[in-house]
């Protein structure tokens, strides 16, 4: 699972704390806190440096290009409304990490990171929906609340707690006593008690993230179904384990406050009947959850089932991927056009989807004549300024040029690239691309840093310093003419290494 850092992620879960937080002394609200944003910042990067490295973290550019067009207008209705002050805006990270995990689960970290569980991305019924969860979890983090009960504690410092919630992952995931010598006296429970939410701060991410999302523009009752949906699931899941991995339930109390707080003329949603888009969605993150070849025979089995439309898509859409992880090629693509032709009628951004999920099956297929490679690149915008094509276009056009293997192509997709961490220097994955394509045009220079700065996206520092000392090597080892490009990166490479050696120093430090 992506989060067996549950210890804390069930102080910022979507479920409600119990009543034992009432008799615990929690901070009222408006405390402040004594935990500063830059000390929460260190204190959520270290624990997203250990959820990076968990194999069940999934960077999914299909899905993120969704989950983010929920996100950034929340983000930005949080801004205008005062909810996110500039201090925190610039200071932490605003970053959603999804997982694997097919447990109906989000959460808020420190230092403004968030956890995404694909079980609950895939039964959503709604946009407005997962929009209601997300803006819950913002109003955590915008609230301080997880800073405000860390400092309650004035006999643990925001590192023994962190050490103790890492110890509890390394206890969760073996059954060795490598977690117990990090776990002395059950201090991780202890923490975890300590930053499980009161009542009184559920309510006011109830309030204040019914507020966000209404102002980006949802649905305000998507909150009221998605409340109704996870009292389900808590009760179905909650099969008495760990108390630190353990969910509460909802209570109806919260719900009829939310539907108190809704505009009198609205209406409660066809929640049952998601638009082809989200259907779609859903389907991806189901089969990504459950990738194990029973579960992919069983979506094979229902691809002639009758359904209304915007299921038909999902279901379809299902069955293709999982034909083509079966590597059932020809199934996958006689499916794809059923699939064409159902959304064919619908909006683009459905089209668009349909359309990048043909190019993936394609490459997955390998083996393409050219002409063909072409082809695909113009159904992702190959060519197309980088502003202009999504971040899952621009991932396979890095696929494109790899299979082409053209300098005119490979360098172009690179300039894209650029363009692409320029503004979001966070993204590993694209790094990565960056990475190869350099590899494939020769430059080893250039595709050491890029190696490098993917490491630094996903904070493992130590990695990252390795690939710089032996980019800098390889720069003593060449040739003394090399170009004015190597030169310009031989110089970044120095400047990043002394940067990346002062924030292991600093970590050492803490």
């Amino acid at each position: 699972m992506l989060v067996t850092l549950m210890a804390l992620a069930q102080a910022a879960t979507f479920t409600i704390a119990t009543d034992v937080n009432a008799a615990m002394g929690l901070p009222q609200l408006g405390d402040g806190s004594d935990i500063s944003s830059s000390a929460e910042r260190r204190l959520g990067d270290r624990i997203a440096r250990e959820l990076y490295k968990d194999p069940d973290y999934l960077d999914d550019p299909v899905l993120d290009d969704y989950v983010q067009g929920i996100w950034q207008p929340l983000l930005s209705a949080a801004r205008e409304r005062g909810d996110l002050t500039p201090e925190l805006d610039e200071r932490f990270a605003w970053k959603i990490l999804m997982g694997r995990d097919r447990s109906v689960n989000a959460f808020a970290l420190p230092g403004g990171y968030f956890g995404l569980y694909l079980g609950l991305l895939s039964m959503v019924g709604s946009r407005d929906e997962l929009a209601s969860v997300l803006g819950h979890e913002l109003s955590h983090v915008t609230q301080r609340h997880i800073s405000r009960l860390i400092s309650k504690n004035n006999q643990q410092t925001p590192w023994v707690i962190g050490a103790m919630i890492l110890g509890a992952l390394v206890a969760s995931k073996s059954s060795g006593d490598a977690g117990s010598t990090l776990m002395v006296g059950g201090q991780a429970l202890s923490a975890q008690s300590q930053l499980n939410f009161s009542r009184d701060m559920e309510r006011e991410a109830d309030r204040v993230g019914l507020g966000v999302i209404h102002q980006a523009g949802f649905d305000a009752f998507g909150f009221v179904t998605m409340f109704d949906k996870l009292q389900q699931s808590t009760r179905l899941n909650d099969k008495g384990a760990y108390p630190y991995l353990r969910t509460h339930p909802l209570t109806t109390e919260r719900i009829a406050d939310l539907k108190a707080r809704l505009p009198f003329q609205a209406t409660v949603p066809q929640a049952n009947s998601p638009t082809v888009l989200h259907a779609m969605m859903t389907a991806r993150a189901k089969v990504l959850a459950n990738a194990g070849p029973d579960a992919l025979h069983a979506w094979l089995s229902r691809a002639d089932e009758s359904q209304p439309a915007a299921r038909q898509a999902g279901t379809l859409y299902g069955v293709v991927m999982a034909a083509s992880l079966l590597r059932e090629y020809a199934w996958a693509k006689r499916h794809l056009q059923r699939l064409q032709s159902l959304v064919s009628s619908t909006d683009r951004a459905a089209v668009r989807l349909v359309n990048e999920l043909s190019v993936e099956i394609a490459l997955a297929a390998h083996d393409l004549p050219s002409q063909q490679v072409q082809a695909l690149g113009q159904l992702v915008g190959l060519g197309s300024q980088a502003s202009s094509v999504t971040r899952t276009q621009l991932m396979l056009q890095a696929q494109i040029a790899l299979d082409l293997n053209q300098p005119v192509v490979l360098s172009q997709v690179t300039r894209q690239l650029y363009t692409r961490v320029a503004s979001h220097s966070d993204d590993a994955l694209a790094w990565q691309w960056l990475s190869r394509l350099h590899t494939a045009q020769g430059q080893s220079l250039q595709a050491l840093r890029a190696e490098a700065e993917s490491r630094v996206a996903q904070l493992d520092f130590e990695a990252a310093l390795d690939r710089l000392k032996a980019a800098q090597t390889l720069v003593r080892a060449s040739d003394p003419t090399r170009s004015r490009a190597d030169h310009i990166d031989a110089s970044i490479i120095d400047v990043r290494r002394r940067q990346i050696e002062l924030i292991i120093k600093d970590q050492h430090a803490d």
